[in-house]
């Protein structure tokens, strides 16, 4: 029977439309370089705008200073007085959430665009800050007056210590915030009453577990505006995986990169569910993404040759772009924006 042309091109579209699944997303790769003077970098948060933050800083001291990066333009926001900061944390205006050293201790800031501002603690004198959303809100960990770790949401200039699963004090150094989406929902790791350790999701005043891969832990690292939250989770034969969590709370073991026994974190999640980290691989840390049900080593889909290992994955944005770090051959480290083709 003679087939029509435009059945024909119909089944051709369709064809196609199946086979793009077959096709590995690839990636460009900027290497972001360091702040003027520093030895390395290390990329850590991503906005929609591909902005970036992390640190850049010198390989033989403890000197690492907060880094905006804006269209290969660094600037370098420094510390709030001590030798270390690390931006963690990029919203779509640009203000960075992270943590620096002061004379004394580790304290959380927000940056105002020229400078990071200390954002106080829980009545411990510590606080490190992890994640920030749209609205300025930022989440992390600080130390309580009776000497606990407790995760804390700071909104509106104020710092709300959001309590525990439970944990009992001298078992808490888990306690943590570790991020929050655009509804002001967050999520973290705490330990329980038993001293075992859970992600969890806070919303309006509730802290609810997550729960595991069928082993005894679990902790959430990154949410996105849907609900869905990545981290990494126990297996019941000791493994530790990646898991994509939906909305419902149904936890999807996502694998690993480097064979049966290899091990998987999941740190950053865009709205569409795709999940970024870093994996073990042969004895060494590879990036990773997952997307389309799949997880792959993302040194597997940048050019080959280019001289660099990349190590692990923080971020991701709705347009697929990637915050990874990488490693060359004789130890250096330097921040990386993954661009799809």
């Amino acid at each position: 029977m003679k087939i029509p042309n435009l059945v024909r091109f119909g089944f051709l579209l369709l064809s196609m439309a199946a086979c793009s699944f077959c096709f590995a997303q690839t990636y460009t790769m900027t290497d972001l370089g360091v702040i003027s003077g520093m030895d390395y970098s290390v990329g850590r948060g991503i906005n929609a705008s591909a902005q970036t933050t992390g640190a850049s800083g010198m390989n033989d001291s403890y000197v690492a200073h907060v880094f905006v990066n804006t269209n290969g333009v660094f600037t370098d926001e420094g510390t709030l007085g001590g030798e270390t900061g690390i931006g963690n944390g990029i919203n779509a205006s640009g203000q960075v959430a992270g943590y620096s050293t002061n004379a004394k201790t580790y304290r959380a800031f927000i940056s105002n665009g020229d400078s990071i501002i200390d954002i106080g603690d829980l009545g411990g004198g510590s606080a490190v800050a992890y994640a920030i959303n749209d609205s300025g809100q930022v989440v992390g960990s600080a130390v309580t007056a009776d000497g606990s770790n407790h995760p804390f949401l700071y909104s509106n200039g104020q710092m709300i210590d959001l309590g525990t699963l439970g944990s009992p004090k001298g078992t808490d150094w888990w306690n943590s915030a570790q991020g929050i989406n655009n509804s002001g929902v967050v999520t973290g790791t705490s330990y329980d009453a038993q001293g075992n350790f859970f992600g969890f999701v806070w919303s309006n005043g509730k802290m609810t577990k997550i729960g595991t891969l069928g082993g005894p832990w679990s902790q959430a690292y990154a949410i996105n505006n849907n609900g869905q939250v990545t981290g990494i989770a126990y297996t019941k034969n000791g493994n530790t995986h990646a898991f994509l969590m939906s909305a419902n709370g149904k936890l999807k073991n996502l694998g690993s990169i480097g064979g049966k026994f290899g091990s998987t974190w999941g740190y950053g999640i865009n709205d569409a569910g795709v999940v970024v980290g870093q994996g073990t691989f042969l004895d060494t840390y590879h990036a990773f993404v997952y997307r389309g049900k799949k997880i792959q080593d993302l040194n597997k889909l940048v050019p080959k040759r280019s001289g660099w290992t990349l190590l692990e994955a923080r971020g991701i944005n709705n347009g697929g772009q990637i915050i990874c770090t990488g490693m060359r051959s004789d130890g250096t480290e330097h921040a990386f924006l993954l661009t799809p083709r």
